[in-house]
């Protein structure tokens, strides 16, 4: 049986959902079921395409028009970016 990992937010990924909490607040305030639902199946999501030399360990999703990047590492799944698909993405 596969462990549960906690989820950290790395201190850019949480202002840049401070920005987003409104929006998707008036979307849907059932958003961040996505994001729970990393704590039991990290691998969910397809890996980051933006992230260069992906090793595998980082994944991404969209949700209401936001980009959610993460790293799955032994004991935690690490948000890294928070970013509206209006935006030029950035590689990292």
């Amino acid at each position: 049986m596969e462990m549960k990992k906690a989820i950290v937010w790395d201190k850019e990924a949480l202002y840049q959902l401070k920005e987003a909490y409104y929006y998707l607040k008036e979307k849907s305030p059932k958003a961040a079921k996505k994001v729970r639902k990393l704590t039991l199946n990290p691998e969910v999501y397809e890996l980051d395409q933006l992230k260069t030399k992906n090793d595998g360990s980082y994944r991404a999703f969209v949700r209401y028009h936001f980009h959610v990047a993460y790293q799955v590492k032994t004991t935690q799944i690490r948000i890294l970016k928070i970013r509206h698909t209006s935006r030029e993405p950035d590689q990292y």
